[in-house]
């Protein structure tokens, strides 16, 4: 039987912040997010990984989505493809993976041969580091496409797909046996690799988070914690607590009907608060 998630697990699993800390404390998120005309699912994944508490983040981008993002996420740094409409280029360039403290890759780049040729320069270049890792969206549907690339996934990477990804992993023949998997839906469940395998579900969230733009929130959180240090399992354990703590708090106040992605984020603070010591006015 899975391990049901409390709020007093989720409280025992968020770090104090120092009072002394700044921007390079709470470390520094590389999020590759986002082809033309889905500029959306990397402002999504970056509002919410900088609503998380990181101290700085990077967003890998085409060209012609600089505009929208330097304006929808002013905080964030802008690292530019060299495509105008899509990833097709590794985003360590001009450095090495290991200045970044976490790597999120996948919601809204698609699936183009030049994508997933990128994916696979970066997921080898990623194998000789211990930088943290999430994958989502397109970059699971790209793996499922090229299931011999599975053996490139790190240790402890966390994948973050919805049933229908999980399945065409499934059919595919992928094996991420070494992967955390968060399954997203209503309860999501969370699997932590081993021998046996830990399972837990978490019993907060509701419908209304079945909403386009969720599971991007849902790929910020965790990078963004993932960045400042914790763990892969806490951070997804933590990531998906606070995912449904946002959208039930969201929910109480607009309905489920009403809900969107965006919401998640604007009610991310006061999840945070319920399990942490911050103080409540």
């Amino acid at each position: 039987m899975p391990t049901t998630i409390t709020i007093e697990m989720l409280k025992t699993l968020v770090r104090s912040r120092p009072e002394d800390g700044h921007k390079g404390t709470f470390g520094h998120a590389l999020l590759v997010a986002g082809s033309y005309g889905m500029a959306g699912a990397g402002i999504l994944a970056g509002r919410s990984c900088m609503r998380s508490g990181v101290g700085k983040l990077t967003v890998h981008i085409p060209q012609k989505n600089n505009d929208i993002m330097q304006v929808a996420l002013p905080e964030a740094i802008l690292n530019h493809d060299e495509d105008d409409k899509r990833w097709t280029c590794s985003p360590f360039e001009s450095c090495l993976p290991n200045k970044y403290s976490a790597i999120g890759i996948g919601p809204g780049i698609g699936r183009e041969e030049k994508t997933a040729e990128a994916l696979y320069k970066t997921l080898l270049e990623l194998n000789f580091t211990e930088v943290p890792l999430v994958l989502d969206a397109d970059a699971l549907n790209i793996l499922a496409e090229h299931p011999q690339w599975a053996d490139l996934i790190p240790n402890d990477t966390i994948i973050t797909p919805h049933p229908l990804e999980y399945r065409r992993l499934v059919e595919s023949g992928v094996c991420l046996d070494n992967a955390i998997l968060v399954l997203k839906g209503h309860p999501a469940t969370i699997t932590i690799p081993g021998n046996p395998s830990a399972q837990y579900q978490c019993p907060y969230g509701n419908n209304g988070m079945g909403t386009a733009g969720s599971g991007d929130v849902l790929t910020g959180i965790i990078l963004g914690l993932l960045a400042q240090g914790y763990p892969p399992q806490d951070a997804a354990l933590l990531g998906v607590g606070l995912h449904a703590m946002s959208g039930d708090l969201a929910a109480s106040e607009l309905g489920q009907h009403s809900l969107i992605a965006s919401d998640l984020i604007n009610y991310l603070h006061k999840a945070f608060k319920q399990v942490s010591n911050e103080h409540n006015p």
